[in-house]
């Protein structure tokens, strides 16, 4: 691939392909949601209507099938969010997580939404999510404008709640898709922030900075060390 703002050719392409996601499942085989690892320790992002009151979920990665349950379930309603911790699924891929930067208004995206799609951000804006303990008010969503078949594939219970919205340009994640959020000039859809956490998705972010490579615009530490290595590898003729 040719190289982007200031990436080497070939250590980057921000193409999303079919192993970066994993499903999440009730016992029973019901999707609940879509997740993505942030970490290469297996540790998945995904959203927190995909584990709202849930003990036990099931969690495939391609062929590969765990079980996770109690502790391994984080639930941070406040966010919106949630992590789940597995161990020995075999992936997917880590994603690098764009942390530190707004996301501008017109800036092209793709959503994991039955397949991925291409969405426009519309800007931000503060939305409701009614969680099984009660409603509340989380800032800062991202509002998506996409089109109609995109549109239904983000309705509730189809499965995409949770999964990433990658910056068209980096590859980076700059949200997680919600399904059960509204406003009350309801848009085509919407994506929670992963900026300004604390707690356990604020260490995941810093693992996830040492140790995904993004670059670009979402230049992080690991993808810095790896730009690094590559410019001072010997030149072999």
């Amino acid at each position: 691939m040719a190289a982007r703002d200031g990436a080497l050719t070939g250590l980057h392409d921000p193409a999303p392909t079919a192993d970066l996601l994993v499903q999440i499942f009730d016992p029973v085989g019901r999707p609940r949601g879509t997740g993505f690892a942030a970490d290469p320790e297996g540790t998945l992002v995904t959203s927190h209507e995909a584990v709202d009151g849930a003990a036990r979920l099931l969690v495939r990665a391609g062929d590969a099938v765990t079980e996770v349950t109690g502790a391994a379930i984080t639930p941070l309603p406040r966010l919106g969010l949630a992590l789940l911790h597995t161990r020995g699924l075999g992936g997917p891929r880590p994603l690098p997580v764009a942390a530190h930067r707004a996301v501008g208004r017109g800036a092209y995206v793709r959503i994991a939404a039955g397949g991925w799609r291409e969405a426009r951000v519309l800007g931000t804006t503060t939305v409701t999510y009614t969680a099984s303990d009660g409603p509340r008010l989380l800032d800062g969503a991202l509002e998506l404008a996409l089109g109609t078949a995109g549109t239904d594939a983000l309705r509730p219970g189809g499965g995409a709640a949770g999964g990433p919205v990658l910056d068209a340009e980096t590859g980076a994640v700059l949200g997680v898709l919600g399904t059960t959020l509204h406003t009350a000039h309801r848009t085509a859809g919407f994506a929670l922030p992963l900026t300004g956490a604390d707690g356990p998705l604020a260490a995941l972010l810093a693992r996830n900075a040492a140790t995904v490579p993004a670059y670009g615009a979402d230049l992080n530490l690991a993808g810095a060390a790896r730009l690094t290595a590559a410019a001072s590898a010997p030149r072999v003729p």
